[in-house]
């Protein structure tokens, strides 16, 4: 089985039945889910610890959009997915931009077996003056076989920052936002 990531370039693919009265039914759409310690992704200046005043800046993941069409007749669902991004601008930035480091996860209905990935980063630019801001990530479209006994909304999509062992620790010793 093979997935396909990729940013979408292409519109949506409308179904119409030509010539019925019959409603296109509703694709079905994958579980598209946040991971709760990936959410959050506070950068240190590097060498520094872990202190607010060395603090780069702090983003959160909060939320995205997401829209499910059929393609080839049926046999596959895209699914098209753009996060949302809020990030605070901290006292060590250096007044440079934050990037981001971000991913997008398929797993199976079981959610045991990872059988797709993809990264990508946000890159949050701030104006003389603003230290918050909201950022929308890059708009991925991803391709599930909806056919041969398998259904898309079986499948399981995760969003989550890609975050170092230091920062996973950090966001664990923090807790949930």
């Amino acid at each position: 089985m093979r997935f396909v990531m990729g940013l979408a370039l292409a519109g949506a693919a409308l179904l119409a039945a030509c010539g019925s009265s019959e409603t296109p039914r509703q694709a079905p759409c994958p579980r598209i889910t946040l991971l709760r310690e990936g959410a959050d992704l506070t950068r240190f200046r590097p060498g520094a610890g872990q202190d607010l005043s060395v603090m780069a800046y702090d983003a959160r993941i909060t939320g995205f959009d997401a829209r499910c069409d059929f393609t080839d007749r049926g046999r596959n669902v895209a699914v098209d997915i753009t996060p949302r991004f809020e990030v605070e601008r901290g006292p060590a930035s250096g007044g440079v931009p934050a990037d981001l480091p971000w991913f997008v996860a398929v797993s199976d209905a079981e959610d045991t077996r990872i059988l797709d990935q993809a990264d990508y980063t946000a890159r949050a630019v701030f104006p003389a003056n603003v230290s918050r801001g909201n950022v929308p990530g890059e708009r991925v479209r991803l391709t599930i076989p909806n056919s041969d006994g398998r259904n898309a909304a079986n499948f399981n999509v995760r969003i989550s920052f890609r975050l170092t062992p230091e920062e996973l620790a950090y966001n664990r010793r923090r807790g949930a936002r």
